[in-house]
């Protein structure tokens, strides 16, 4: 099985930046493929970031430009950048395999984003 640990998160300005953390452990020798996901409150989890086959990155619209995916094999961590937050950035930030999900979910860390 792989653990999946989420951290990084907590209350920032808008303007401000974060920097989430996933570390992975258990039965996994290196990361080919992760995302970030985020559930605000009410609405259902969606996939804000993604690496697939080692290096092809794909963000959603809503994060384009201000949100950066990356992997560190030796750590067995996947980061989040975030920049220039949003109020509408505020959600519970979770990582997992891209758009189907294989591992079980993390706790979470929460990104509350201050207007």
């Amino acid at each position: 099985q792989v653990q999946l640990v989420e951290s990084g998160g907590g209350l920032v300005q808008a303007g401000g930046s974060l920097r989430l953390s996933c570390a992975a452990s258990g039965s996994i020798l290196r990361i080919n493929a992760m995302g970030w996901y985020r559930q605000a409150a009410g609405k259902q989890r969606e996939l804000v970031a993604a690496i697939t086959s080692g290096s092809t990155i794909n963000y959603a619209d809503s994060v384009k430009g201000r949100f950066t995916i990356s992997i560190d094999n030796a750590k067995k961590t996947v980061y989040l950048q975030m920049n220039s937050l949003k109020p509408e950035d505020t959600a519970v930030y979770y990582c997992n395999t891209p758009f189907q999900a294989l591992y079980n979910w993390g706790q979470g860390t929460q990104v509350t984003v201050s207007s």
